[in-house]
C-alpha cells in the first residue's frame, strides 16, 4: 500500500504564496463546502460564476490558503486583506491546480493512456484496457462509463477535475492496478484537467462537430483535442493516430512538432498500422491488416466497420506501451463492444435484429448508420433525438443524416434537458425531411420505440441512436428511469408474445 503524507507544504506542492512563507497545507479542495481546516482552496474562473466569490466561506472554514487567477484576487481582495490567508496567484489556475493534485496525491498506475476524438474514445479506452487485461495485466479504463475492469468504480464526469480524478490513479495504483486507458474529453483538456497525469501514450480517433455549445468555433474545438498531444503527452512519449479521419495528418503534425513518435492507423497507404480488408456478417466481421510487412487477419465479433479502426487504435496504444505485438494482435478477438455502443439488444422470432449506439452527433449518426448497413439484409431504421441545452446547429443535421443514411427515421425525445421537446423534434424533422428516406414524429421515446420495433420486418434492423449506455431520460430538472436497451428488450418480448 502506498503512504501519502497528510500534509505538505506549497513548495512541495509547486507553489508559492504572495503574502506568506511557506505554509502546511492538509487538503485540497475545489468547492467551498468541503473546505476543512488548512485545506488549499482553489478558486477557479466558471462560465457563469469565479469561484473567488466562494472565497469568504473557505476562509471561515479556515482554509489554509487561497489559489486562484488575477481576476479572482482582485474579487477577494477585502476578505483577503482582512483575513491575512496565504494567496497563490497563478497565470493559469487550472494548470496550477492539475501539477498540485498530481504532488499530492503523488501515486499513478505505471502505464496510462489517453485516447481524445469526437468518437470513439469510450470503446478505444475499453479496447485497450480488454486487450491489456487477456494479456494478464491487471487493468481499467476510465471515462464515460465510469471506472471498469480490474476496479470498478463510477465517476461523474468523461474527464474528472483533477482533485478527484488524481485520488482515483493513487487508489488504483494503491490497488495494484498497473495499467490505465483514460478519455480525454475537449472540456477536460481545455480545462487542464489531465495535465498532471504521466501518459505513456496518447491516441486520437477523429474530429467531427459537437461541443460548439461550449468551444466557440470549431478551430478552437480542434485546438482543446490538440493539447492532448501538444502540451500534456510527454516528449518522449507516442501518439497513436489515426490518419483515416481528415484532421488525422494535422493532428499527427502537432505530435511531430512536440518531437513525440507518431503511429498511425488507418486504411491510408501511409499508416503504420494498415487496414486491408474487412468482411462483414450479422455477428461481427473479419479484419485483414498489415503491420511491419506482415499481413494479419483477426475475428473481430463487434458490428460497424469503425470498430476496426478502434480496435487497431487500441493494440497500438498497448504497442506503444511495451506490449508485444502479435501477443496483442492474437488477443483482439476477445474484444466485446462496450455497453450502448452498437450492442445487441434484442432480436425479433423473425430473426430482425435491435441494436443500440450512443451516436449523438450528425457525424457519429452517419458513421453508425453506413457502418451497420453492411450487417442489413433488409431495411434500416433508426429511432433518435437531439438533446436539449446543446449544441442547436447540429439538429437538422442529424435529422438529414438519419433520413439520408436509414430507409425509416423516427424522430422522437432524447434528453430535452429545460427546453420543450416539441421544439427540439421540429428542428431535427427540418432536417430530416430534406432527406431522402421514410420519416416520422413520436415524442415518446418509448412508443417510438415499440413502433419501431413493430415495423421489423424478416431481415430489417434497427438502430435506436443517442443515448447509449444512459440509463435516464433528462427531462426538467428531472432524471427519468429509461434504457434503451431495456426498452428494445421489453418491446420484442410484448410483441412476439413472450411476456416480460
Amino acid at each position: 500500500m502506498h503512504t501519502r503524507a497528510k500534509t505538505k507544504t506549497l513548495s512541495e506542492l509547486g507553489l508559492t504564496a504572495r503574502n506568506a512563507g511557506d505554509v502546511r497545507i492538509t487538503g485540497l479542495s475545489v468547492d467551498s463546502r468541503s473546505v476543512k481546516d488548512g485545506h488549499l482552496f482553489c478558486a477557479l474562473p466558471g462560465t457563469k460564476v469565479h469561484g473567488a466569490e466562494f472565497i469568504q466561506y473557505a476562509v471561515r472554514m479556515r482554509a489554509g490558503a487561497i489559489l486562484t487567477d488575477r481576476e479572482g484576487a482582485l474579487i477577494a481582495a477585502d476578505v483577503l486583506a482582512d483575513s491575512g490567508v496565504p494567496l497563490v496567484v497563478a497565470e493559469d489556475p487550472r494548470e496550477a491546480l492539475a501539477f498540485c493534485a498530481a504532488l499530492w496525491f503523488e501515486a499513478q498506475p505505471e502505464i496510462i493512456v489517453a485516447v481524445t476524438g469526437t468518437n470513439g474514445k469510450t470503446s478505444v479506452a475499453s479496447f485497450a484496457r480488454q486487450l491489456w487485461t487477456e494479456m494478464g495485466a491487471e487493468a481499467v479504463n476510465l471515462g464515460t462509463t465510469g471506472v471498469e475492469g480490474a476496479f470498478t468504480a463510477p465517476l461523474a464526469h468523461t474527464t474528472p477535475e483533477p482533485i478527484t480524478l488524481h485520488r482515483m490513479l493513487a487508489r488504483l495504483a494503491d490497488e495494484g492496478i498497473t495499467h490505465a486507458a483514460m478519455e480525454a474529453s475537449s472540456h477536460g483538456l481545455a480545462q487542464r484537467r489531465l495535465d498532471g497525469v504521466r501518459l505513456a501514450a496518447a491516441a486520437f480517433t477523429n474530429l467531427s462537430q459537437d461541443h460548439l455549445d461550449y468551444h466557440e468555433t470549431f478551430e478552437e474545438y480542434f485546438q482543446a483535442k490538440a493539447g492532448l498531444f501538444g502540451r500534456v503527452l510527454a516528449e518522449d512519449a507516442t501518439a497513436v493516430i489515426n490518419i483515416d479521419d481528415q484532421y488525422g495528418h494535422r493532428m499527427a503534425g502537432v505530435a511531430e512538432d512536440r518531437g513525440q513518435d507518431v503511429l498511425t492507423i488507418g486504411r491510408d497507404s501511409e499508416a503504420i498500422l494498415r487496414i486491408l480488408g474487412q468482411r462483414f456478417d450479422a455477428t461481427g466481421q473479419e479484419c485483414r491488416f498489415e503491420w511491419g510487412g506482415k499481413i494479419h487477419q483477426v475475428r473481430l465479433g463487434l458490428i460497424g466497420g469503425f470498430q476496426a479502426e478502434n480496435a487497431l487504435v487500441a493494440a497500438g496504444l498497448c504497442i506503444a506501451t511495451g506490449a508485444d505485438p502479435e501477443e496483442t494482435f492474437d488477443s483482439m478477438h476477445a474484444l466485446e463492444t462496450v455497453r450502448g455502443r452498437m450492442q445487441f439488444a434484442a432480436r425479433r422470432e423473425n430473426g430482425a435484429t435491435v441494436f443500440v449506439d450512443y451516436a449523438h452527433t450528425p457525424e457519429a449518426l452517419v458513421t453508425a448508420l453506413k457502418a451497420i448497413r453492411p450487417h442489413v439484409l433488409g431495411r434500416l431504421i433508426v429511432v433518435f433525438g437531439a438533446g436539449g441545452d446543446r449544441d442547436k446547429t447540429k439538429r437538422p443535421l442529424m435529422g438529414r443524416a438519419a433520413a439520408d443514411y436509414a430507409d425509416i427515421a423516427i424522430v422522437t425525445d432524447d434528453n430535452p434537458r429545460s427546453e420543450d421537446p416539441a421544439v427540439i423534434r421540429a428542428e431535427v424533422l427540418a432536417g430530416a425531411r430534406r432527406g431522402v428516406g421514410e420519416v416520422s414524429e413520436v415524442a415518446d421515446r418509448a412508443e417510438a420505440i415499440l413502433r419501431a420495433v413493430d415495423a421489423l420486418g424478416a431481415g430489417d434492423t434497427l438502430l435506436i441512436a443517442g443515448k447509449g449506455h444512459e440509463t435516464g431520460q433528462i427531462v426538467g430538472d428531472a432524471v427519468l428511469p429509461f434504457d434503451d436497451v431495456e426498452q428494445a428488450s421489453v418491446a420484442v418480448a410484448a410483441l412476439d408474445g413472450k411476456g416480460v
